[in-house]
C-alpha cells in the first residue's frame, strides 16, 4: 500500500476524505473555530447525532455521519487538552491520545483517508510549535495504516510552521504542488 501524509493551506471540512476529525468540545454539541464549521456544513443532524453521544472525555474520540458533508462518510470528534504549563506532560499525552484515537477509530469504520486540523492549538491554548510537532510524529505514525492522512491548516502562519516542523522531523517534498511528509 501507497501511503501519504500531507500538508494542506486550508480547511479541514474541505478536505475529500472518508473521514473528518473535528476538534470539539466535551459537549460535542457544536462551538467555534473547526467545530463549529463542521457542525455548519454538516447540517442539523450532526447535531441530533452528537445529543446521542453523551459528551466526549478529553483525548477520547467519538464518530458520528458526516450527513451534508456528502464526500466524507464519518465525522471524528476529539476533545484536546485546554494547555496549562504545569500539566505539560498529562496535556502532551491527551494531544497524542486525540490524533491516535481518531485514527484508529476511523480504521475501526472502514475509513482509508483522513483528514485532522491542528488539535488544542486555536483557543484551547497549545503552544502551536509544540502542538503541530505531536500532531505530525502522530499523523506519521498513523499513515502507513492509511491510504491519505491530510493535516490541514487554516491560517497560514500554522501551515508554514507546520511544514519546517515536518521538514525538520522527516523531510518534505513538493508533490502536484502539494507538501508531502516523508515518512
Amino acid at each position: 500500500m501507497v501511503s501519504t501524509l500531507r500538508l494542506v493551506h486550508g480547511s479541514v471540512v474541505d478536505q475529500r476524505v472518508d473521514a473528518i476529525v473535528n476538534a470539539a468540545n466535551h459537549t460535542l454539541l457544536g462551538g467555534g473555530g473547526v467545530d463549529g464549521a463542521i457542525h455548519r456544513a454538516a447540517g442539523p443532524r450532526l447535531l441530533e447525532e452528537c445529543r446521542t453521544l453523551g459528551g466526549c472525555a478529553t483525548g477520547e474520540a467519538k464518530a458520528t455521519g458526516a450527513y451534508d458533508i456528502t464526500w466524507a462518510r464519518h465525522v471524528i470528534h476529539t476533545v484536546g487538552p485546554v494547555y496549562s504549563a504545569s500539566r505539560a506532560g498529562q496535556c502532551r499525552r491527551e494531544l497524542e491520545s486525540c490524533y491516535r484515537r481518531s485514527g484508529e477509530l476511523a480504521l475501526g469504520l472502514g475509513d482509508r483517508s483522513i483528514a485532522f486540523p491542528a488539535i488544542s492549538c486555536g483557543v484551547y491554548g497549545y503552544p502551536l510549535e509544540e502542538g503541530l510537532e505531536v500532531a505530525i510524529k502522530e499523523l506519521a505514525s498513523l499513515s502507513p495504516r492509511f491510504d491519505l492522512v491530510v493535516f490541514a491548516l487554516f491560517r497560514s502562519n500554522e501551515f508554514e510552521l507546520a511544514r519546517e516542523v515536518a521538514d525538520e522531523l522527516y523531510g518534505t517534498y513538493l508533490d502536484g504542488g502539494q507538501v508531502t511528509v516523508r515518512t
